[in-house]
């Protein structure tokens, strides 16, 4: 495990399962749907049970299947996960994004989305999956810089009352380039 602290925030790396982290609230790496699909949204999704599909079923539709925009985030209670709260969040698909650059800001924009939502409802620790990671298109490498910087930006904020954010990776692989990042991060982005 790699850690710092940013203001009262400490900030973790850890490797492991996101759905077993007894925190206020994990994050779900969702589609814009929020009705379950593969990968950490399905993990969370079958970790939690069938009250959360039913919560996310609720939430309104912005347009036709469309239940959440890229860099907005939504809160579910979290049924039978170890968290209190599931915090949902639809990344941007990489290879959809004008510019490389302008999609690394778009994906630091959801990780500010959520830390926003977290202190709204007074949620002082939290557990990230590598939001658009995977199916996305994003590299750890490459996000995990913009994704830091934004949690430290956060937690630097003099009304910041997050006390721990973690950064849960399933593979060592992963987990390895995010602390690498962690480590840098003044020298990076």
């Amino acid at each position: 495990m790699s850690q710092r602290t940013f203001g009262q925030t400490t900030i973790r790396i850890v490797q492991g399962d996101i759905v077993t982290h007894a925190v206020d609230a994990i994050v779900n790496a969702a589609n814009v749907t929020l009705l379950g699909g593969g990968g950490v949204d399905g993990a969370i999704h079958r970790a939690a049970g069938p009250g959360l599909l039913a919560a996310c079923r609720v939430i309104e539709e912005i347009s036709p299947g469309v239940r959440l925009r890229s860099c907005e985030a939504v809160l579910t209670p979290g049924f039978r996960l170890a968290a209190r709260h599931v915090i949902h969040c639809a990344a941007p698909i990489f290879d959809h994004c004008p510019s490389e650059g302008r999609a690394h800001e778009l994906l630091a924009a959801n990780y500010s989305a959520c830390l926003a939502l977290a202190e709204s409802h007074d949620l002082r620790s939290l557990a990230f999956p590598a939001l658009g990671c995977g199916v996305y298109g994003f590299s750890h490498a490459d996000s995990s810089p913009w994704a830091l910087a934004a949690m430290r930006d956060h937690a630097l904020d003099s009304t910041c009352k997050i006390g721990e954010i973690r950064m849960v990776l399933f593979s060592e692989d992963a987990a390895e380039a995010w602390r690498w990042s962690l480590d840098n991060l003044e020298e990076l982005r």
